[in-house]
């Protein structure tokens, strides 16, 4: 006998955290760069006749904070949950996804984020947003559809990945625009947009970023390989346990090696390679942050007010709130739907000035923070100087949230005696060797290339040997560890450049 089907009413409790308005403001406001909020701050003006400039100047309260050298360096805290990443491909591998600093690894620029660099890129005006809104307009979508896709290009970070829940995505929507709209018709657009110039952009991790490049590759043997790599043995990759990768794919030595070299050839950071191929005019980069480097060592900063007027609640509107609600019992309809907008409009103006201030101090501590740990680099502008210093870091000595300071620190810039950087410049990682001591990752990366870059290019140095010099110069770290560096620097093995050496040599 078939079955009898029996429908069952079952109650559930969740417990779901939401964001209130107010921290949904404070958070969109502090992600906005210094020309961002200018903009952001003039359209509330406009919008709501309860904000008003104050014209009696003044400043906001934290709006000029100031960090002064004491003359007395702090203790460094010694970071305590560092994980041994050394059968890791690379670190930016294993961290593009988190919510963490991500090591620059395979790209062109590294070595070139100097002061001089970061202060004077000339090409097309025309920005990585930009050029992703222009694609937007080949796409047939629907006014809905455009605007989220605005709201997505506008949420993507410098890499040209996407951080942001989509859930989260979608009560900022419901509260900025008034788009009222689930997580599925959200994805549904990113999927249009993960189909822009250059592949990649708009994943949410590196394993999405790595297989949207794949797929637009021509079809080959190789193209599925690499896709069953990224794909079935993530875990393996990134670990670089390339044994077992083998073993699963049943592969010889040789097409293991040209397995990762076409592997390696895709960039876990599309939206910075789109941002270089377009280039940034100067009069772009506004700073956030200024601070000073006095000739004794002493440093002071303060936060760019840029064109930000002071703001107050409209005096005007303050006295119609007042007057309706002494007279709240002889109140005709209208008048009481007159108290609701006086009401409404001075709420958000307030809001509005709060999530400024909130901002503000928010900016001032992280950066504060940030100078005390890297306080040498600020004081002599010398990039090996950068000490090992994460997210979590930031977050421990300001007592702020992971996030919070995620989002201080993107499309952020600071403007130094030494040259213009953006924010991210100061976070790298670290190594500790066996004795316990911890190394700048940054400041190896330096001497390594330094190394590579004077070696006699017909007898280039071996891993083995790259190690041993290391040592010599105070840097004992093991020779998976150098090879490690190199491939985040984009240098193959000591074979490959003596070949590309004799092509060029060929070519010439």
């Amino acid at each position: 006998m078939p079955q009898k089907l029996v429908n069952i009413q079952e109650q559930k409790q969740q417990q779901v955290q939401r964001l209130t308005a107010q921290q949904m403001l404070n958070v969109h406001l502090l992600e906005m760069p210094l020309s961002e909020l200018e903009q952001s701050v003039n359209a509330e003006i406009d919008d709501n006749p309860a904000l008003e400039i104050n014209e009696n100047g003044g400043e906001l309260k934290g709006q000029n904070e100031e960090a002064r050298d004491d003359s007395t360096e702090e203790t460094f805290e010694q970071q305590t949950e560092r994980e041994e990443r050394a059968d890791a491909l690379d670190a930016a591998l294993e961290s593009i996804g988190s919510d963490d600093q991500m090591p620059d690894y395979h790209s062109p620029s590294y070595g070139k984020q100097t002061a001089e660099y970061e202060e004077i890129v000339y090409g097309d005006p025309v920005s990585f947003y930009d050029k992703l809104r222009e694609q937007m307009g080949e796409q047939m979508l629907t006014e809905q559809q455009r605007e989220i896709m605005e709201y997505l290009i506008g949420s993507l970070d410098d890499d040209g990945l996407l951080r942001k829940e989509l859930d989260t995505i979608a009560d900022e929507l419901a509260i900025y625009h008034h788009i009222d709209v689930n997580t599925a018709d959200i994805e549904e657009v990113l999927h249009v947009l993960q189909t822009f110039d250059p592949p990649g952009i708009g994943a949410r991790n590196l394993q999405e970023c790595l297989l949207l490049q794949i797929r637009r590759k021509p079809d080959s043997v190789w193209k599925e390989r690499m896709e069953k790599v990224v794909r079935n043995h993530f875990e393996a990759f990134t670990k670089k346990n390339w044994n077992k990768i083998v073993a699963a794919l049943g592969l010889t030595d040789e097409q293991a090696e040209t397995l990762q070299i076409e592997i390696h050839r895709l960039n876990p950071k599309p939206g910075a390679a789109l941002g270089e191929t377009e280039g940034r005019s100067i009069q772009q980069i506004t700073p956030d942050f200024i601070v000073d480097t006095g000739d004794d060592g002493t440093l002071t900063f303060s936060l760019n007010r840029g064109d930000i007027p002071e703001l107050h609640i409209s005096p005007t509107f303050t006295e119609l709130l007042k007057n309706y609600q002494e007279n709240k019992e002889t109140m005709t309809r209208k008048d009481k739907e007159a108290l609701l907008y006086t009401k409404e409009k001075v709420s958000k103006a307030q809001d509005f000035i709060n999530a400024v201030r909130q901002r503000q101090i928010t900016m001032a501590t992280t950066m504060r923070a940030i100078i005390d740990i890297q306080r040498k680099f600020f004081q002599e502008g010398d990039e090996t100087e950068l000490r090992p210093m994460k997210l979590k870091d930031v977050a421990k000595r300001t007592g702020l949230d992971l996030s919070t300071i995620s989002r201080v620190s993107n499309l952020k810039y600071v403007e130094t005696r030494w040259g213009i950087f953006p924010l991210r410049f100061f976070f790298s990682e670290g190594y500790t060797t066996a004795d316990g001591e911890e190394l700048s990752t940054r400041k190896m990366k330096v001497i390594l290339k330094e190394i590579i870059d004077s070696e006699d290019k017909d007898e280039p140095l071996s891993d083995e040997a790259l190690t041993a010099i290391m040592k010599q110069k105070g840097f004992p770290i093991a020779r998976r560890t150098v090879a490690k560096y190199r491939e985040q620097m984009g240098m193959p093995v000591a074979r490959m450049r003596r070949e590309r050496k004799k092509k060029q040599e060929s070519h010439e």
